[in-house]
């Protein structure tokens, strides 16, 4: 990761600066919406407010700036789809990464590592999905992530103590009833996965 996230006045205007943090607005719009298209039409929709309000930017981090308005957008998208299911079906190809192993032991212990977290993050809350997502997955700092979401830094902290609980719950869940010896699946004894232990 980079050492501190470029500013406004680095080179370039804004848009180019806002371009460069294309994948972690994804990101976040995907796990908050739960879904891969509606994560595009969101992400397109936060960019446009972007730079629509581009003048309202007063420099700083951009990626939190951002990264706020994704999220405010995916907010108001779930509120827009409330009536309906929003949840969506893993789908393997979009959801996991490309994994270089010749192992056959080592690609099923990292898919199932990665169906795991999956998995787990998906039974949580959105706002423990998305304070995990921006700490684990974006690295942001604890006073990143209190400007986008809008809160004190204390209660950043006390919130992903309590998301990281949850998260290590529901995979402790789902080791135990999907992962069983009885299955052909890896027991959970003998499945060493990411996210069991603390995430910090």
């Amino acid at each position: 990761m980079s050492a501190r996230p470029p500013t406004r006045s680095e080179g370039g205007g804004l848009d180019e600066v806002l371009i460069t943090h294309l994948d972690a607005a994804y990101n976040l719009a995907r796990w908050l919406v739960r879904n891969v298209e509606d994560a595009e039409d969101v992400v397109q929709e936060a960019y446009l407010r972007a730079f629509q309000y581009a003048d309202g930017f007063r420099g700083g981090d951009a990626r939190a700036w951002l990264l706020a308005i994704v999220r405010n957008t995916s907010y108001g998208w779930l509120r827009k789809k409330s009536a309906s299911d929003f949840t969506a079906q893993f789908d393997e190809e979009i959801h996991s990464s490309p994994l270089d192993t010749s192992s056959p032991e080592q690609l099923l212990l990292q898919t199932a590592d990665a169906r795991l977290v999956e998995a787990a993050l998906s039974e949580l809350p959105v706002r423990f999905r998305e304070i995990l997502v921006l700490r684990e997955l974006e690295g942001l700092s604890y006073k990143e992530i209190a400007e986008v979401i809008g809160v004190p830094m204390g209660t950043v902290m006390s919130t992903l103590s309590r998301a990281r609980q949850r998260f290590r719950q529901a995979a402790g869940d789902l080791l135990r009833t999907h992962f069983s010896p009885k299955s052909d699946a890896p027991a959970a004894n003998d499945l060493e996965c990411v996210g069991a232990g603390p995430l910090e």
